[in-house]
């Protein structure tokens, strides 16, 4: 679950940043095109998304409480679904034995079907609770590579920042990948505000 979860959020995060052109266009209708092409001091940085994931404080952070927080949920519903399944075998035990009589078999089955669906109504709570959960970490997650990268760029001065992942770019520079330096400087800024939270 580590290396896929919240991986959206990291490309979303990572794709494709543009961020300012050294050239700005002397008019609005002025040549873009053509100052781009003319222009010799494009550069051009990426981020290894595996690396990322493997050494990103908060990300970690975030996958260990939320993969608590899934096996807390599914021991919760387990527990609850042996419960109930303990109890609808001991009813079927009684009904084959005769040691119930009818009207106490058509309540025991009405209250055994109420359990049953307000079982399922707590299983699809708890997930529509996880999903809003994962969904505030994903985007806090975006949020933050977002601001650093906008922040760092500030200096570095790059045209574009792109998200390696798997063989999405096929040959690169080894000067290109800045992946140490943004791993370095989102776990400073994350410490950072843990520092200031803890005061």
């Amino acid at each position: 679950m580590k290396k896929t979860f919240l991986i959206a959020a990291l490309v979303m995060g990572c794709t494709v940043m543009m961020t300012s052109c050294k050239n700005e266009a002397k008019s609005a209708k002025g040549t873009a095109k053509s100052e781009v092409a003319a222009d010799k001091g494009v550069t051009i940085a990426y981020v290894d998304l595996d690396s990322l994931m493997a050494k990103y404080q908060y990300y970690l952070d975030c996958s260990e409480m939320l993969e608590k927080k899934r096996s807390s949920i599914s021991n919760t519903l387990n527990n609850k679904g042996i419960a109930l399944q303990k109890e609808m075998a001991d009813f079927q035990q009684k009904i084959q034995s005769g040691t119930i009589s009818q009207d106490q078999a058509n309540k025991t089955q009405a209250a055994l079907v109420k359990k049953q669906n307000q079982l399922q109504s707590l299983q699809d709570n708890l997930a529509e609770e996880f999903q809003k959960e994962q969904n505030k970490y994903n985007e806090a997650l975006h949020d933050s590579i977002d601001n650093f990268l906008a922040s760092y760029n500030k200096t570095a001065g790059y045209t574009l920042i792109l998200a390696r992942s798997n063989d999405n770019i096929l040959l690169a520079a080894p000067q290109c990948d800045i992946t140490d330096e943004v791993i370095n400087g989102l776990n400073k800024r994350y410490k950072g505000k843990d520092a200031k939270e803890a005061k």
